[in-house]
């Protein structure tokens, strides 16, 4: 019994080892993929094809209301980033992950941000971008041409920078 229990313990560590160690920290994409030519339904009731962005540089940031890491990076994303740069040829967009409209708009009041917010009921945006399973908290950098040029994960400050430094860079034309 004790040996089992072992293995298992052995077992559970392994697998927790590798999806730490894996270099795709749950995205399905890397950089240099397109992006798809997703719909997004913003909770304004407008709906925008990700298409219709081309010519900007677009974040699209996966996020819940229940995710601490979330809410501990909205409002730098709110500060850093789109009061910065949302009168220039940039897009932000808060993707809420499977949460009623009436929660998702609470959510965005109480965060204070003003950026927009589309709605992925089931994930199925999200699961373009990630594993199922995979943790929200994610920034997805687009570049005009419709590229994947940055991936974040969590909520790291160095990352967090160098991702700020390449939309800045994008948008000084460098």
């Amino acid at each position: 019994m004790k040996s089992a229990f072992l293995s298992v313990i052995f077992l559970f560590l392994s697998v927790t080892a590798f999806s730490q160690t894996r270099g795709d920290r749950g995205y399905r994409v890397k950089v240099g993929d397109m992006v798809p030519n997703i719909t997004l339904h913003l909770i304004n009731g407008k709906t925008m094809k990700l298409k219709q962005l081309r010519g900007k540089v677009v974040v699209l940031q996966f996020t819940a209301s229940w995710c601490p890491v979330c809410r501990r990076e909205m409002p730098h994303l709110e500060s850093e980033i789109w009061q910065h740069f949302k009168n220039k040829k940039f897009m932000l967009i808060g993707v809420d992950y499977n949460e009623p409209l009436a929660k998702v708009k609470a959510f965005k009041k109480e965060m204070k941000v003003t950026y927009p917010f589309a709605l992925d009921p089931g994930g199925k945006i999200f699961h373009h971008f990630a594993y199922k399973g995979a943790g929200v908290t994610r920034n997805v950098v687009i570049n005009p041409k419709g590229k994947i040029v940055f991936l974040t994960r969590l909520y790291n400050v160095k990352e967090f920078e160098a991702m700020k430094a390449k939309i800045a860079s994008m948008l000084s034309g460098k």
